[in-house]
């Protein structure tokens, strides 16, 4: 027996209205020009995660500096200037960048910078153990001129010291700098942190991204120790710049709770005179982003971002980080450069060449996530844009603190911080330094 349904007509039209309706919806979700703006829910996201997202935007190295026709370098130099650099490995290269760039503005020759480093770290590594002079030297033909060695009436005498840590603009430089320049023909200086490289004339700008992004090469040796640490990663990877060590968390002035005895004895003995803020101050220091994201916070967010807890993870970090359990109890495939290298060659390396390492792993890696905005950060954000590589992504501490300040929890948290984050991937937030890098919209 054949059973038939008898449909009304009107009941027939509104049945392939809806189904054209749900069509149109689910093209919508996969449609190429559809916005990735749209709320998007774990179901719809599926296991993609992140890197999937399409972006609208990226930083891309500008044509003016490395197409660009830069006028010649005067006949004469006024005089030279030594850059001097302190602090780890990518503040001492940030001033370097920023000392090229002031040379050039002043027309003076550059000496080889100084790299002063503090005796805690262990360190006395100078510009040439880390970076290669010569391939220094050979980009910055044109860009500026640089002194390998010293005449002999300059040699024998040490440079005049210029205070330039309230000199920050073009006419700075050149009104306060350039007389004790042209009086004493040697000076030191440190650039001041805050530089206004925006009202820098294009060939002193030009000077300066060559300087940070074609010039500096590490040495042979240590690029290929780092070579060998990346060939040993498991791959693909993503390299994580993880902060939360004692000296950091003191400094920050933020309290946490539920850390291991351990850990709250290294950070009182780290506070010295700089205690925590308390009551309604912690909140709002907490709100403005300024306490670093505990391990477990950030495999948090990892989840939420909906990174595969079997994903191979870099850590890029020096010794003492605290509470690393939080991270490696849900991230189980976690390797460190101590736990893939040997040998006395990796047992000599301190502070600034053990960095050196962190940095280039962090370059080449397949994606790159920071808990932190910090110099290293930047700079290797700019040199993964200057290659191509966009899988780039800080963790906003100021969108945990605000979400969890709301009571956020589960899945409602993992949800605001899964649009927080998609919304800054997708414009391309903090990919790169503006001064070198031109935005495209894609």
């Amino acid at each position: 027996m054949v059973v038939r349904i008898s449909v009304k007509p009107t009941l027939g039209i509104a049945v392939v209205a809806l189904s054209f309706s749900f069509l149109l919806l689910l093209f919508s979700f996969y449609s190429p020009s559809s916005q990735t703006l749209l709320p998007t829910t774990s179901q719809q996201l599926g296991e993609k995660g992140i890197w999937n997202v399409r972006r609208m935007f990226e930083w891309r190295p500008c044509k003016w500096w490395l197409q660009g026709h830069l006028p010649a370098l005067p006949a004469k130099s006024n005089g030279y200037i030594r850059v001097d650099c302190y602090g780890g490995l990518n503040q001492m290269r940030r001033d370097l960048c920023d000392g090229v760039g002031i040379a050039r503005l002043l027309n003076a020759t550059l000496v080889l910078p100084k790299f002063e480093v503090a005796a805690y770290w262990n360190e006395s590594s100078g510009f040439a153990d880390i970076f290669d002079v010569d391939h220094f030297i050979q980009q910055m033909n044109g860009f500026i001129r640089v002194a390998k060695e010293l005449p002999p009436e300059i040699a024998s005498k040490e440079p005049f010291h210029v205070d330039c840590r309230k000199r920050k603009g073009q006419f700075d430089y050149v009104e306060s700098v350039l007389p004790s320049l042209m009086e004493h023909r040697y000076i030191s200086i440190t650039p001041a942190m805050s530089q206004r490289r925006d009202r820098y004339p294009q060939y002193a700008k030009a000077a300066l991204c060559q300087a940070c992004y074609n010039a500096l090469r590490l040495t042979r040796s240590i690029e290929q120790k780092a070579a060998e640490l990346l060939e040993a990663m498991p791959k693909p990877f993503l390299s994580l710049h993880l902060r939360f060590e004692p000296d950091m968390v003191a400094y920050s002035q933020c309290e946490y709770a539920g850390l291991s005895p351990s850990s709250l004895k290294a950070i009182e003995e780290a506070q010295g005179d700089r205690k925590p803020w308390t009551g309604e101050l912690a909140q709002i220091w907490r709100k403005r982003g300024k306490c670093p994201l505990t391990p477990s916070e950030t495999a948090f967010i990892l989840q939420a971002l909906k990174i595969p807890t079997n994903t191979n993870i870099y850590l890029a970090a020096g010794d003492g980080l605290m509470e690393i359990e939080g991270l490696t109890s849900v991230y189980t495939n976690v390797v460190t450069k101590s736990s893939l290298l040997s040998g006395e060659d990796f047992r000599s390396m301190h502070g600034n060449t053990k960095a050196a390492l962190d940095y280039y792993v962090s370059v080449n890696s397949d994606s790159y996530v920071a808990t932190y905005f910090g110099n290293m950060d930047k700079m290797v954000a700019a040199m993964r844009a200057f290659k191509g590589l966009y899988k780039t992504l800080f963790l906003s501490r100021r969108a945990f603190a605000e979400f969890t300040s709301k009571d956020l929890k589960g899945e409602e948290l993992s949800q605001a911080l899964w649009e927080a984050h998609r919304d800054d991937f997708v414009m391309g937030k903090g990919s790169a330094l503006p001064d070198c890098f031109c935005e495209f919209k894609l």
